[in-house]
């Protein structure tokens, strides 16, 4: 059964920041509110973490996971991001954006894409996010909570508890939370492409 947490969008309790990211450490499974919708998290080498998310979404070994960056500086810790890159990622960030790029060492093989050795990243700006990344220390493994055959993510923290209560750890309410995914901007090719259109402006990317 999963804890039900209701935290303020502004100024997220500090226990509560606490109770999830001990949640979090203790190998649970969460979800959480972003800057574009819903999402699922983990800690980064939490192997049943991974599995867990990709049977909640019936995902197969192709999809990219993200993960969830405190700043632009734990960001860089984990891909490798040339000047160019570096220059539209850290003007467009923090916001709605994930960015596929190659990975450092630092992160954990089964995260990467098989063929392309790439990994998603984030830096998202929401404050009970950014309060969540700051308390754990390092980035989140992170996924839309998008479920099969819905066109849209779940939106509503208490729906979330009612339907997904026996597969979560915890799931965090801090109010209204959008429905539209992040823009994901692939930069492993010589050129950037957009993967997937949604609530980043991807004009800088066109």
């Amino acid at each position: 059964m999963a804890k039900y947490f209701d935290v303020h969008p502004e100024n997220p309790q500090r226990r509560a920041i606490g109770q999830v990211v001990d949640i979090v450490r203790d190998n649970g499974l969460i979800a959480y509110p972003t800057d574009s919708c819903f999402a699922l998290g983990s800690q980064l080498g939490n192997k049943d973490g991974i599995d867990r998310i990709r049977a909640i979404r019936q995902l197969d070994d192709r999809h990219h996971f993200t993960l969830v960056c405190q700043n632009f500086a734990q960001l860089g810790q984990f891909v490798i991001i040339n000047n160019a890159v570096f220059r539209a990622i850290k003007a467009s960030t923090p916001g709605s954006y994930t960015f596929i790029l190659p990975a450092t060492k630092e992160v954990p093989r089964r995260l990467l894409h098989p063929k392309k050795k790439t990994v998603g990243v984030r830096i998202p700006d929401h404050v009970v996010v950014q309060a969540l990344l700051a308390e754990l220390g390092e980035p989140m493994l992170s996924s839309t909570l998008l479920l099969p055959g819905e066109e849209e993510p779940m939106t509503q923290g208490w729906q979330i508890k009612d339907e997904l209560d026996h597969v979560l750890d915890a799931v965090i309410d801090s109010g209204d939370c959008g429905t539209e995914p992040t823009t994901v901007i692939d930069f492993s090719g010589p050129e950037p492409e957009i993967v997937r259109r949604g609530a980043g402006d991807t004009a800088r990317f066109e």
